[in-house]
């Protein structure tokens, strides 16, 4: 994945009451390292960050966690729900892309799928045979 796939830029739009969010918003954001916030409209704010750091869904997470509210607007729901798939398939292609986890995972698999312990191949009856 090419580095500048992983700098994000989304938007975030608030919800008009109560006012003042956005405000505070940029306060509580820009203290995260990593994440540069700043103001496109009273209520939409703009946020940059690295996607191995932060993601969307997160950000607003925490935003919500904190007391501030999105709109909630049928448009804004699908745009965020579209930025948070597509954040959450990236992050799990990093993941994938490293061959010693994927390499790890496919003799876990093979080692779940053998029988383990007793290696004896004689019968259950004959083993009981006194």
């Amino acid at each position: 994945m090419a580095e500048d796939e992983l700098h994000k830029q989304r938007d975030i739009l608030f919800h008009a009451l109560p006012p003042g969010q956005t405000a505070r918003a940029i306060l509580l954001l820009a203290s995260l390292p990593g994440v540069q916030v700043e103001q496109r409209t009273p209520r939409l704010l703009r946020v940059r960050y690295d996607l191995r750091e932060y993601t969307l869904g997160g950000l607003e997470d925490y935003l919500a966690r904190s007391g501030f509210h999105l709109d909630g607007s049928l448009l804004q729901k699908l745009l965020r729900a579209l930025a948070h798939y597509s954040e959450e398939v990236q992050r799990e292609n990093l993941v994938a892309q490293n061959p010693e986890l994927k390499t790890r995972e496919i003799y876990v698999r093979q080692y779940g799928l053998h029988l383990h312990g007793d290696g004896d191949a004689t019968p259950k009856e004959w083993r009981a045979y006194k």
